[in-house]
């Protein structure tokens, strides 16, 4: 079950959040606990009892670190890691490790491996994240463990952040478990709904009518690409993948503001960064704060030698890149980004800061699509091809055509995506997200969120392309 489905649209949200609205305030969380187990359940009925076996054992194993000191603590934060990073080795790497030692056995001319093919439970890449982080954060003293077991569940398992985040960290929302009234009010529900429709309208209305085209040219075969249609499909899957990761993120940032939780941001304008360094501190936000704090930080941070540094810029995004997805695209994709992380500090910065404002945030624009590719191709091979398609001046005609949906939406994307950069975009991002809300206002909202909702139920049950890119992660 998915967001942009009318099957959660119609039905489900509707349902759970008149029964969270009408319960007493005692009994909200196992509302909201029951709601995330159905949730996850629909979609993989077996492995909801592998996440909640893991979860009910990270409790225990937590509280007795909690309850512990020196070497016997230690080993207690060991356990936690141990259970959560083998959970994730198995069910995400399994395949691509065995895939990978059967080739280089052909290779020796030995027979390979014979194995079934595990099952990728949805969204394990981000509550395995914020697993890390209860037991990291209780070991570092920064918040003491939940006392209930059903609470952490409803940490770990809500469901607007369960499959496509953000990554919410144990400590911003430990105190909202036990006790969030003061956000449950009028306003927080009615700037909640408004966010959520802005995620739905993004998802349905932009990423989907991008994604159908950008698969199309991503399909073709090698001798069928011009350049032309090269710059288009990377250009749309850049828009369709911006659109649909932060859409959701909105979704799930707005979904939790109806019922009382405060997310983190999750995404900032990030193509109108000036760096690939800006654009980290724009993208995915919780992720690369995860990265910093509890990866990039403890390999010794900046407070290392200069060669030291730069490794670990290197090895943290390596890492972030096979975080993505198990297949060795996404680990070039991630080295990438961590190449040009380490060219801004030795020269890149100098060099934007020279050029200025504008031709700094086209040629990030530019580096970011070329990763772009890494990312969306089924393999180096495709990828490198699709590279040196973009860059080989073919521009003979083309038998593909564009409609005319396609291309206005292109354009719209493009506005959305870099019109932050200007004044107007300023005043006009403030308008929507962070400025107090007056009555006239509210009725603009509501009447608009209201038109847009319909616009997007009609898309759904229309077009019939609603892809769940996730599932890749």
């Amino acid at each position: 079950m998915v967001f942009s489905s009318s099957l959660f649209l119609l039905y489900f949200f509707p349902l759970i959040l008149l029964i969270y609205y009408l319960t007493d305030k005692k009994y909200k969380n196992y509302v909201a606990l029951a709601s995330s187990i159905f949730f996850y359940a629909w979609g993989a009925p077996v492995f909801i009892f592998i996440v909640l076996g893991s979860i009910i054992a990270d409790f225990y194993i937590v509280k007795k670190m909690y309850a512990s000191e020196g070497r016997k603590k230690r080993v207690y934060l060991a356990l936690s890691v141990i259970l959560n990073l083998g959970l994730l080795a198995y069910f995400k790497y399994a395949n691509f490790f065995i895939e990978n030692v059967n080739v280089l056995l052909n290779l020796a001319g030995s027979a390979g491996i014979s194995f079934a093919k595990i099952a990728l439970p949805i969204g394990i890449s981000f509550f395995t994240f914020q697993k890390f982080t209860y037991g990291i954060d209780v070991y570092r003293g920064k918040h003491p463990p939940l006392t209930k077991v059903t609470d952490l569940c409803l940490y770990i398992l809500f469901f607007p952040q369960l499959i496509a985040g953000p990554i919410v960290r144990y400590g911003e929302i430990a105190e909202q478990l036990v006790d969030r009234d003061k956000n449950e009010t009028i306003d927080y529900k009615l700037t909640g709904f408004f966010r959520f429709i802005i995620g739905l309208s993004k998802k349905v209305l932009i990423a989907n009518v991008l994604g159908a085209e950008a698969d199309k040219i991503f399909a073709l075969a090698g001798a069928d690409l011009t350049s032309s249609l090269a710059w288009i499909g990377i250009l749309a899957y850049a828009f369709q993948i911006y659109f649909d990761f932060s859409g959701y993120s909105d979704m799930a940032i707005g979904m939790a503001k109806m019922m009382g939780f405060v997310f983190p941001e999750n995404f900032n304008n990030p193509y109108i960064s000036q760096s690939i360094t800006e654009f980290w501190r724009r993208w995915h936000m919780t992720l690369g704060r995860w990265m910093r704090d509890y990866l990039y930080i403890p390999l010794g941070g900046s407070k290392v030698s200069i060669r030291r540094m730069y490794f670990n810029l290197w090895l943290v995004f390596a890492i972030s890149g096979l975080w993505h997805g198990a297949a060795w695209n996404f680990v070039v994709w991630g080295i990438f980004h961590g190449i040009f992380l380490i060219m801004d500090r030795l020269f890149l910065l100098k060099v934007f800061a020279k050029i200025g404002k504008y031709p700094s945030i086209a040629v990030t624009f530019l580096i970011t699509l070329v990763g772009w590719v890494l990312f969306r191709a089924e393999n180096m091979t495709q990828a490198l091809g699709y590279v040196k398609k973009m860059f080989s001046f073919d521009f003979r005609p083309s038998e593909i055509y564009f409609d005319s949906r396609f291309i206005t939406i292109l354009i719209v994307a493009a506005f959305f995506s870099f019109i932050r950069a200007t004044k107007f975009g300023e005043k006009l991002e403030n308008a929507f997200f962070w400025n107090d809300y007056t009555m006239k206002r509210y009725y603009v909202m509501t009447a608009l969120s209201a038109f847009l909702l319909l616009i997007c139920v009609g898309s759904i049950t229309s077009m019939g392309f609603n892809p769940f890119i996730y599932f890749r992660f």
